[in-house]
């Protein structure tokens, strides 16, 4: 009975990776290869911690990207990292979700101002989170 409820747990939590990973595949602008994306990361964990130091930003804006930066710190994840590849897709998933919902209430403007990687990695980024406009 207890591997049973411990199979169907391990197949929910796979299910629902796959179908994060396809909608942030999905939503990634077509141009961009997966390696592009990867190569983001570095400038998209300087531009969350920029904007969570930004005073002019609310609070519960600062407030979502400090419990963002505390999960990626964290050890314990969704997916384990030790795991290749998909360990950490998960990573990926739940900055662009927080992104999204930053840049929606915060506007993208703030996003512009704190980005200091390529115009291509900020139309990414843009794009990523659904905002409009271009680049600087």
């Amino acid at each position: 009975m207890v591997w049973d409820a411990l199979v169907g747990l391990l197949v929910g939590l796979a299910l629902c990776w796959v179908f994060l990973v396809a909608l942030l595949w999905w939503s990634r602008p077509s141009a961009m290869t997966a390696s592009e994306v990867v190569r983001l990361l570095p400038d998209a964990l300087g531009l969350i911690g920029r904007l969570a130091r930004d005073r002019s930003l609310p609070k519960g804006i600062r407030l979502r990207l400090w419990v963002l930066i505390a999960y990626l710190a964290m050890p314990i994840d969704f997916v384990p990292d030790f795991i290749p590849v998909i360990g950490y897709a998960d990573d990926a998933i739940v900055i662009a979700v927080v992104l999204r919902s930053v840049v929606k209430a915060a506007g993208a403007d703030a996003v512009r101002d704190h980005w200091r990687g390529s115009d291509a990695g900020l139309t990414a980024v843009l794009s990523l989170t659904r905002a409009t406009g271009s680049p600087r």
